[in-house]
């Protein structure tokens, strides 16, 4: 899964290099099997975040985009629409939102919800459905939070030393720090989805699909 994530980023145009960041060491030992670059962390992190800012201390780079390992069906098309925003100096921050097509994803925990400004910037991420519409009230489009995020480096690493607040640990999720902060997040819209691999349900609709990729790379 993992050989799978770092291929895809590798492909993205302009990226100059591409890290797994991990305190496990038989992840580190895989990512070198294959050819990949691995940089052993710090096993107290409390967050992917702030072990990603602890490597991008290291790097000199302007931007840093973490892409979770447990999605490998992420396509490098979206890593591109995660970076493109950058070009405005103001953005220190992005990630991607999709339209909820299927009326469960609404529902799911698992299934991170975002609501957005008229200029696309996260009011709020939610595992519950935002908006909540009440009887009478005029229906507007719910979308899915994709899991991959942009940074300016400096940023990360100011941000990974914020504490945490409140509304990060009531829903377990570590970008509301960032909004009880104050800071602003640039989210946007793709028409891309990915799988992130929480449950062994996931596993196997990953399988199915990348079985599926492979046979139809073969006909």
């Amino acid at each position: 899964m993992i050989e799978h994530v770092y291929r895809r980023a590798a492909a993205v145009r302009g990226v100059s290099g591409v890290v797994v960041a991990t305190d496990d060491q038989r992840i580190a030992d895989a990512v070198k099997a294959f050819g990949g670059v691995a940089r052993l962390t710090r096993a107290d992190h409390r967050s992917g975040t702030d072990r990603i800012a602890e490597v991008a201390a290291s790097l000199d780079c302007e931007l840093v985009v973490n892409v979770q390992g447990d999605e490998p069906l992420i396509q490098s098309a979206m890593i591109e629409q995660v970076i493109e925003p950058f070009r405005d100096a103001a953005v220190v921050m992005t990630t991607l939102r999709r339209a909820i097509a299927e009326s469960h994803e609404a529902t799911d925990p698992n299934v991170v919800k975002v609501a957005v400004d008229r200029n696309g910037d996260a009011l709020y991420f939610s595992r519950a459905p935002i908006p909540f519409v009440r009887d009478g009230g005029v229906r507007t489009a719910l979308f899915k939070h994709i899991g991959l995020y942009g940074y300016r480096r400096d940023f990360l690493i100011d941000f990974a030393a914020l504490p945490p607040t409140p509304l990060e640990l009531a829903e377990s999720l570590e970008q509301l720090r960032a909004l009880e902060h104050g800071y602003r997040i640039r989210t946007p819209e793709t028409a891309f989805d990915s799988i992130g691999v929480d449950t062994p349900e996931d596993l196997e609709r990953v399988r199915r699909q990348l079985d599926e990729l492979a046979a139809g790379a073969r006909a």
